[in-house]
């Protein structure tokens, strides 16, 4: 008896592993639709994977600057050298260089002038830093919206099953609608969760380059306040 149950159990394990079924294949089950869904959705993950690399590295890179290139300045400013502190700006490749090269360019001029050609500047480098970002942020409700479209073309579809059956309705009829929500809903909350916490990262290391601009941008205006010797 129990040799037959031993022998039963495993034909019912083997026969389970034959009918279970990879994942491409469940996609594929959920009908054109249901695998279009899928695949804009896989392909905007691709573009918020390819936007936080591209603006992480970009901002990374812009946010590396020289602890003393402000005291060079001061010392250049003060020694009359505006050549060589220009040429040090243009050599320095950071955003606070090149705002600090327009307020040196206009030495001489009111400090208010001073102050908004670097103001104007720094719009243009913030812009710089930002760019693309946003594509994120669309990403992040996207998502989730087509993720629930699939997911109500799936349950119509199921309904559709139902009231198109006569008698009692087999559940295998209605897999297709079922993966399609499944699926595409599983699938829309990755991306959009995904593209969220890629943009609020990035959106944190601008606040931090923008802060460190500012405070660069400080430095340097008091520079030309002080007395020279």
């Amino acid at each position: 008896m129990q040799n037959i149950d031993s022998t039963q159990l495993l034909q019912e394990t083997l026969t389970s592993t034959a009918q279970e079924v990879s994942i491409y294949e469940m996609i594929g089950q959920g009908g054109w639709f249901g695998s279009t869904i899928l695949v804009i959705l896989f392909i905007l993950f691709l573009f918020a994977i390819y936007l936080f690399v591209e603006r992480y590295l970009s901002i990374k890179k812009s946010s590396h600057s020289d602890p003393n290139f402000i005291h060079n300045i001061r010392d250049l400013v003060h020694d009359g050298k505006i050549n060589a502190a220009v040429e040090l700006c243009r050599r320095t490749h950071t955003p606070e260089a090149r705002m600090i090269e327009k307020g040196i360019l206009r030495i001489g001029r009111p400090l208010k002038e001073i102050s908004d050609s670097i103001e104007n500047r720094g719009k243009l480098e913030v812009y710089k830093l930002e760019k693309n970002i946003n594509y994120l942020a669309t990403i992040s409700g996207a998502a989730p919206m087509i993720g629930f479209l699939g997911t109500v073309v799936g349950m119509i579809m199921s309904f559709a099953e139902i009231a198109n059956t006569p008698g009692q309705v087999d559940p295998k009829l209605l897999s297709s609608g079922i993966y399609i929500a499944m699926f595409t809903t599983a699938a829309g909350l990755i991306v959009g969760i995904s593209a969220y916490l890629f943009y609020n990262f990035l959106v944190m290391k601008v606040n931090k380059s923008v802060h460190q601009m500012e405070s660069t941008v400080t430095d340097f205006l008091d520079v030309l306040n002080e007395p020279i010797n």
